[in-house]
């Protein structure tokens, strides 16, 4: 379950008053004093992630609102089955369903991305990776969603890991990388993980007994990335390699099978399609 803490809080409220402004014009017309019971349904096959933060929606929309769960996050929903149920208010019940269903339901599209990936890379060592790729404001809640369909996370900002790219190279041009990685493992703790993306064979045979703690390869083909790994351990290095850039659902396996330990997908966070969910009254 994901920590609600007073940041997300700050833009679940900002997700609402968004949606309901002042008041929700619609439900208003209904009387205050009628009670209802709904459910939330998947009307299509997918991972549930979310669930908490539906739950602090309701919650906040009207606390005395009765919510029950009866599925869990991570769970593989067939279409047609309940993930929970709301008793209550009717006004509040309808007010909530929008901003409540929009978060399930991009939550759970990363989620069961993410599992499809991870699904196909099972019977290797590799594991897969989510990217700074999210929605503003949302990577909190894409990168829990990441780790509930089986993926990992990379860093969370630019604060907390070091990865020079294809930019940092050019703006570096005619600086030694391999001093730039040991200056920067000197200068940061242990556990700032640091990582260098490469984008040629040549340039991978400078760095592959840098400092640095993984390597990325950028839009390596499938046969560049078996050569790429060939060169890693023939080099005495077991420096981790990492496949960027393009890779989908009909090619990570392949690209799982040359040898490299981790694969970033930045379509987990950015091109996932969420299930379809509904709420419906009973």
């Amino acid at each position: 379950m994901i920590a609600l803490d007073k940041k997300l809080d700050h833009i679940l409220r900002a997700a609402l008053r968004e949606d309901v402004g002042g008041r929700d014009l619609t439900s208003s017309m209904i009387d205050a004093d009628l009670t209802a019971r709904g459910d939330v349904v998947f009307k299509s096959r997918g991972v549930l992630c979310g669930l908490s933060v539906a739950e602090r929606i309701y919650r906040l929309v009207d606390e005395n609102l009765r919510f029950l769960p009866v599925a869990k996050d991570g769970e593989l929903i067939e279409p047609g089955r309940a993930i929970f149920y709301l008793e209550g208010s009717a006004r509040s019940i309808l007010t909530g369903e929008r901003t409540a269903l929009n978060f399930l339901s991009e939550m759970s599209g990363v989620a069961t991305l993410t599992r499809q990936f991870v699904e196909k890379v099972k019977n290797t060592k590799v594991a897969i990776y989510d990217t700074r790729k999210t929605l503003p404001n949302f990577r909190a809640l894409d990168r829990y969603s990441v780790r509930v369909g089986g993926g990992h996370n990379h860093r969370r900002g630019l604060y907390d890991g070091v990865l020079f790219k294809e930019n940092h190279w050019t703006a570096l041009a005619g600086t030694d990388m391999v001093f730039v990685i040991k200056r920067a493992r000197a200068r940061y703790p242990r556990n700032v993980p640091i990582g260098v993306e490469v984008r040629s064979l040549d340039e991978l045979r400078a760095l592959v007994k840098s400092a640095a703690d993984f390597i990325l390869l950028d839009n390596f083909d499938l046969p560049a990335a078996r050569q790429a790994v060939r060169i890693r351990n023939d080099s005495g290095s077991a420096i981790p390699l990492e496949i960027s850039g393009g890779v989908t659902l009909d090619t990570v396996e392949a690209y799982a099978a040359t040898g490299v330990e981790r694969i970033s997908v930045g379509a987990l966070t950015h091109s996932a399609k969420p299930p379809d969910l509904s709420l419906n009254l009973l």
